[in-house]
């Protein structure tokens, strides 16, 4: 409110000795006291006694200068205020003070707004966040407050000296000087971004403003600045992150959670690069428009209901691009949160993986299939006979193996050739493979065998149909340059579960079916009976197939990490036995180990790994790693053996190895055989420094008091207690007590066949100590595991 022009202005005269010369109406209003009452009266009679006080104390003889205070005044009726009092010497001939002139504030009644807007420019200025000056037309300074020198670096007799247009860098002298010339020339208001410069040179951004003022006929330009380096440098932050959103390689999108859709409110270039469609065609939609419908639904619903819960996912599935094409999006969501932790978008992260998925399903082809044929090779022929046999388990139904050897296939080669020979084994290979369901596995085992992996078989009459019709159709003559050459095979059968309840056992009576179906040259399919080998001739092939194993360095190790937990770093490895077997193909223990610990040669093979896992450390050593404790499996027969420990410990002598470098992991329930014996020699290896460990814990019954007594520094989880944990929030009940009594012994837990994120996750939340298995990595071969160490060295 500007100040009334009707205000009493309370103006008097005092002497040299302060008594009131003069007395006009402004005075008579403001104090209430006539003009008669007044004069000749000293000038402290107008005041209390505090104001008294504090005058004495102020002006203690004549001001020469003009002077002001704030002092207590005293009504005619008794009322007290405080206002202003000026005094404005006056000099007489000579140059002495006679007289001054008193000037008293504003009325005691008067408003605050009133009050403040008496209140002179230069009380107010200096306390302003700001700067504020008034600049002439010629660009000096008229006016200015303590911010423009602080922030300019100059004195007030440096400013008073300069011209406004010297705070500034020659690039924006320009854009100031012409924003002066408007304000002065139109009168317009301006609002400008400019850097003050410091006469150190030092620059500060500041919103500067100004507007022309008029004041005895001239014109002033009126202005404030305020410092903006905070908004400049969050600009700059800003500018700096949008910059790397357009930067990066991958796709980028920001939507914005509206109910039940997600309208996309910024894509950065690679979303346009790898989807196609332009930022402008995708803004306002949902993302869900590039959905191939059909397509990985189950991870279409993980990814609502995400959304839904309003929490971070990791999704891949199949996108369309503008063109049509269709690409494997691998995608990542994070929620963003307001302050009052409501979240308003999703930020999306988009990879294009489609390469990578194309490259891995080469490559897996590469791996499970025959190369000639494009049929299962040996690896997934053991991987797909597994899966049979575990399905066939649980559903209670027959699957039959059936082996197939070409006959007189070495004539074909000799009397045709080797391109002949090619033709008939893929004309073979086609005709199996239409001759059977989706469902069931053709693969090639070796030069001219063939097995077939039939699933789910209702009973053995129609497994003979089935394969009597593949029978004829394989029979039939391949022409070959125009001619036919006959082709024909003996074929032995073996079913689960009456002849076998393994993978090898099954090949194995199918083997032996198909050399009494070629012995007999009948051409008639033969099913596997008990009399056409007797188990001791089968178990004697084995033992002369595992020795020769040995002699052959058939056996090798791959090594498979432990990780921790917490850190995330390799805290440890299991080295875990292989044979590659020179018809079988690559054979795990499970085929093999429970008849050698049968016939004893448990014991040859098991000196043989250690012996391979001591000079595997040994070169890693050399190789300048760090060392990582190496478990390997200990079976009843080998740790019960006389003198076992002390075998141990020559191994690890001859190899320099430290005893705290190997790890023996246990069965339980081969501890459980002889207690009186286990904890002796569990106390032995802790006494040699040996790490021990408790395998499959849980997977039988514990005898809890039995394992207290063993000196155990491991106890791994069973695979079953890690498989029982899902997404479901009841489930993994018996892992979380296993840790616990895991830790309750004294022991660290480690969790093998970690398969998933939320079997790692559960462990994690619930103090799990390690973990092993695939979600982290599969079982390595030695220059894998270096490349894997390299990458992350271990803790």
């Amino acid at each position: 409110m500007p100040v009334s022009e009707n205000a009493h202005y309370a103006a008097l005269l005092i002497d040299a000795s302060g008594q009131i010369i003069t007395w006009n109406s402004g005075c008579e209003k403001v104090l209430g006291i006539p003009a008669a009452e007044a004069l000749q009266q000293p000038l402290t009679a107008l005041l209390s006694d505090e104001g008294c006080q504090a005058y004495s104390q102020r002006w203690t003889e004549f001001p020469s200068d003009c002077d002001a205070a704030e002092l207590e005044f005293v009504r005619a009726d008794g009322s007290r205020h405080k206002t202003a009092l000026t005094l404005l010497p006056q000099f007489g001939h000579g140059g002495t003070v006679n007289y001054c002139i008193a000037v008293i504030g504003a009325a005691c009644d008067e408003s605050d707004t009133a009050a403040v807007g008496r209140m002179p420019l230069s009380s107010i200025i200096d306390v302003l966040p700001g700067t504020f000056y008034v600049v002439r037309e010629d660009g000096s300074f008229a006016l200015w407050n303590k911010t423009l020198e602080q922030v300019t670096a100059m004195s007030a007799d440096e400013i008073r000296r300069a011209n406004a247009l010297d705070m500034y860098d020659l690039a924006e002298k320009r854009i100031i000087a012409a924003s002066i010339r408007n304000v002065f020339e139109h009168g317009t208001q301006v609002m400008v971004e400019a850097n003050y410069l410091d006469k150190y040179g030092r620059a500060t951004p500041y919103l500067l403003c100004g507007a022309r003022i008029a004041c005895r006929g001239r014109h002033y330009l009126c202005g404030m600045g305020l410092d903006i380096s905070e908004r400049r440098a969050q600009e700059d932050r800003l500018r700096l992150r949008e910059r790397a959103l357009h930067a990066t390689s991958n796709g980028l999108v920001i939507t914005r959670c509206a109910g039940t859709d997600n309208p996309i409110e910024y894509a950065n270039p690679a979303f346009e690069r790898i989807t196609g469609y332009a930022a402008d065609e995708a803004l306002g939609r949902d993302s869900r428009f590039m959905g191939v419908p059909g397509m990985d639904e189950a991870e279409r619903a993980k990814l609502r209901a995400a959304v839904r819960e309003r929490r971070e996912v990791n999704v891949v599935f199949r996108n369309r691009r503008k063109n049509g094409d269709i690409f494997w999006n691998d995608l990542t969501i994070t929620p963003v949160n307001d302050g009052r932790g409501k979240v308003t978008h999703f930020i999306g992260v988009i990879n294009d993986v489609t390469a990578i998925k194309q490259r891995t399903a080469h490559l897996e082809h590469e791996v499970n299939h025959d190369a000639l044929t494009g049929l299962a090779n040996r690896t997934l022929l053991w991987d797909r006979l597994e899966q049979a046999l575990h399905m066939a388990q649980r559903n209670k139904s027959l699957v039959a193996t059936v082996l197939i050897d070409l006959n007189g296939f070495k004539q074909i080669n000799d009397g045709y050739g080797h391109e002949a020979g090619d033709e008939v084994l893929k004309m073979v290979a086609r005709r199996l493979q239409s001759s059977v369901r989706e469902s069931d596995t053709v693969a090639r085992l070796s030069g001219d065998e063939f097995v077939l992996v039939l699933v789910n078989q209702p009973s053995l009459r129609y497994t003979l149909r089935m394969i009597e019709r593949l029978r004829v159709s394989m029979s039939q003559p391949v022409s070959f340059n125009a001619t036919d050459i006959a082709v024909g095979g003996s074929i032995g059968v073996s079913v689960y579960p009456h002849d076998g309840s393994g993978a090898l056992d099954l090949v194995r009576a199918a083997d032996v079916a198909m050399y009494h179906a070629k012995a007999a040259k009948t051409g008639e399919v033969h099913f596997f009976s008990a009399d056409m080998k007797s188990t001791t001739q089968a178990k004697q092939k084995l033992e002369d197939a595992m020795r020769a194993a040995l002699d052959h360095r058939e056996f090798f190790l791959l090594y498979q990490p432990r990780i921790c937990l917490r850190s995330g770093r390799i805290q440890g490895l299991e080295a875990l036995l292989r044979w590659r077997h020179p018809e079988l193909g690559v054979l795990a223990p499970a085929s093999f180990l429970p008849e050698a610990e049968e016939n004893g040669m448990i014991g040859a093979i098991g000196g043989y790994v250690l012996d391979e896992a001591c000079t595997f450390m040994q070169r890693m050593s050399s190789a300048g790693f760090a060392p990582l404790p190496v478990a390997l499996n200990a079976s009843h027969r080998e740790f019960t053996r006389t003198g076992y420990v002390d075998h141990i410990a020559g191994i690890l002598d001859k190899h320099r190895i430290a005893p705290a470098q190997l790890a023996l992991e246990l069965r339980e329930d081969s501890l459980n055989a002889n207690p009186h014996m286990s904890v002796e020699v569990v106390s032995q290896l802790r006494d040699l420094g040996v790490l021990r460990t408790v395998d499959a814990f849980g997977d039988t019954s514990s005898n809890l008091n039995f394992l207290q007594k063993l000196p155990l520094t491991h106890v791994k989880l069973a695979k079953g207690a890690v498989h029982q944990i899902t997404a479901d929030a009841r489930s993994g009940a018996v892992a979380k007590a296993l840790i616990d009594i895991g830790h309750d012994l004294g022991a660290r837990v480690i969790a093998k066949g970690v398969e998933t994120r939320v079997q790692m996750e559960f462990l994690r939340a619930n103090h799990c100590d390690e973990l092993q298995g695939t979600y982290f990595s599969a079982p390595l071969a030695e220059h894998a595991l270096h490349d894997m160490l390299v990458a992350a060295p271990a803790a």
